[in-house]
């Protein structure tokens, strides 16, 4: 379990009163409303990628940009494409050769549902760089169909986005592996089969490189999978299950109970009562119930974002349970509202631990409205914090990036995060009005889909049970997307553990959260404690199997090349 919050951690996470992290942030430091997280809400965490240090070299300088031009269309003999498309696209990528040598690998870090170029600290420092560096092979981030600047379509109607399947994604980087020439190495012939290449990718991307490695044997050698939801699930409410298990108990326990009070409020259907709650909260004019509970579960979501670098690591999570767990009353401003705490706690059920839950509940209130509700500016709260908004949706235009990622979980992906999933015996971490239909308003008013998505074509690839030679299996033990990969046993009795061999490593990183064997830190950064001890032994790991994968490559080459000169 997650011991208590450091003396240090603590106090900091008290003290801040401003926007916590880049979780209720843009880019430029303002307000996120609610649309802008709902639309972001991919399986990558918004602090995940890599980023530079002070003093690093901006990547972008030392590795530039290329494009080669891919089918739109792999497969004219399904239906699910018409009309089909004899035309290419431009799909980017950028390498790093500077550590190779001939026999080396190609390793591609297939980035997955986001602009690629977020990823090019890989090639400088991380797993990626380090496998380059240990197996003097080739670096490669590769961008995936309709993210960054590779699109396949002119605009990003439905009717578009008929192209963006897995399936289509995957023949691309086999297409890639095969016919790609990399500047100033033109002399070589360095495609598939020729040369070994390698994958790896994490979370939408580990699945990924996953599935490629099974479809397309003769083209990649091997794969590692870090994180990847090789299950496909439409309604994913145990997404939550890893927090309530590794969490601070005392933050699981507050969250459950308040969160029920919640609920409970809003099931008695009296409108006095709901109104009390919202104006609590600082978000009276907030129009649907299943909108202002998704705000205030805003501090649970975040645990997604926990990374053992400083600089990736998101402090929102641990911001929000030092609040809430406090023994003492954090934000002045809410002792007014403590007659009011206490009446809502009664109403929602739980009167028998107003003593207990008062100073919990207006911690939270403190929390949330100085780290959140108090930016917004608008009279109109509903468009701060609002999602029922059709008009919201509309853009098609190539603009409109956030419409590739729900496009992918709205028809075939799933992960919808409800707490209406969870068992009636057990309190969930998030509003039970946070439901399928709710989670399933994009889907509804980008897309015009009203049905589940075919998780079926995504796991025909073997879901939790996928296997195959050379194929590495490797997620952390705190990962709230644990329970979609092979490793989600016990938070599902469909996966089954595996003994970890060479051939088919199976390794769950021990107190590790989202793919945190990617990123790295450059020599001069290490320090003993980081990266922390469990990160460093699976690099070391992941080292070491890729370089047995080589030995087995470089046999085989051998053997081969002695059967062509036996029979030539």
């Amino acid at each position: 379990m997650v011991g208590k919050l450091s003396a240090l951690t603590a106090l900091f996470a008290l003290a801040s009163t401003s926007f916590a992290g880049n979780f209720f942030q843009n880019a430029d430091g303002g307000f996120k409303s609610a649309i802008e997280r709902k639309l972001e809400k991919t399986t990558i965490a918004p602090s995940s990628l890599q980023k530079p240090s002070p003093g690093d070299t901006d990547p972008s300088l030392l590795y530039p940009e290329y494009n080669l031009s891919v089918p739109i269309d792999h497969f004219h003999n399904d239906s699910l494409y018409e009309p089909h498309s004899n035309g290419t696209f431009p799909l980017r990528y950028w390498f790093d050769a500077t550590y190779y040598k001939a026999g080396g690998p190609v390793i591609v870090l297939q980035s997955g549902e986001t602009d690629a170029s977020g990823r090019l600290p890989f090639l400088q420092k991380g797993l990626l760089h380090k496998l380059a560096v240990s197996t003097h092979g080739i670096g490669v981030v590769l961008e995936h169909r309709f993210y960054g600047t590779s699109f396949p379509t002119p605009d990003l109607s439905t009717e578009s986005l008929r192209f963006l399947t897995t399936d289509q994604a995957l023949a691309d980087q086999a297409y890639f592996a095969q016919n790609v020439v990399y500047e100033g190495l033109e002399h070589l012939n360095l495609t598939a089969p020729h040369v070994a290449y390698l994958a790896y990718g994490g979370s939408y991307s580990g699945a990924f490189v996953a599935f490629l490695r099974k479809l397309y044997p003769d083209v990649f050698w091997g794969a590692i999978s870090s994180s990847g939801v090789t299950e496909a699930i439409w309604d994913y409410w145990t997404y939550f299950e890893p927090i309530r298990v590794y969490a601070q108990p005392d933050c699981v326990s507050i969250t459950q109970k308040v969160t029920n009070v919640m609920d409970n409020i809003f099931l008695s259907n009296n409108s006095a009562n709901i109104a009390e709650l919202k104006s609590a909260f600082g978000m009276p004019n907030v129009t649907y119930n299943d909108d202002f509970a998704a705000t205030v579960g805003a501090g649970i979501d975040s645990w997604q974002g926990k990374n053992w670098d400083p600089a990736l690591n998101d402090p929102t999570f641990d911001e929000y349970c030092a609040n809430i767990t406090s023994s003492t009353l954090v934000y002045p401003s809410t002792a007014s509202l403590n007659g009011t705490a206490k009446d809502l706690i009664t109403k929602g059920g739980w009167g028998n631990q107003s003593s207990t839950l008062t100073t919990p509940l207006l911690n939270w209130i403190g929390w949330l409205t100085t780290n959140y509700v108090s930016g917004c500016t608008s009279t109109d709260q509903d468009s701060c914090f609002g999602t029922h908004d059709p008009a919201s949706y509309q853009d098609d235009s190539l603009a409109a990036t956030w419409r590739a990622w729900p496009y992918q979980y709205c028809t075939q992906w799933g992960f919808l995060q409800t707490g209406s999933g969870v068992p009636a015996t057990q309190l969930p971490l998030v509003s039970r009005t946070n439901n399928l239909a709710y989670e399933s308003i994009i889907c509804n008013d980008a897309f015009d889909i009203y049905t589940p998505p075919d998780v079926d074509a995504i796991n025909k690839y073997g879901g939790f049970n996928i296997s195959y030679p050379r194929l590495a299996i490797v997620d952390g033990e705190w990962d709230p997307w644990r329970p979609s990969t092979p490793h989600a046993s016990p938070f599902n009795s469909s996966a089954v553990n595996r003994t970890s061999t060479v051939e088919e490593p199976f390794i769950l990183i021990e107190d590790a959260v989202h793919h945190w064997d990617e990123n790295g830190l450059f020599r001069n950064q290490t320090t003993a404690d980081l990266p922390p001890k469990p990160v460093r032994d699976v690099q070391k790991e992941e080292i070491d199997f890729v370089g047995a994968w080589m030995d087995e490559w470089t046999h085989q080459n051998r053997w081969r090349r002695g059967l062509e000169l036996r029979d030539s």
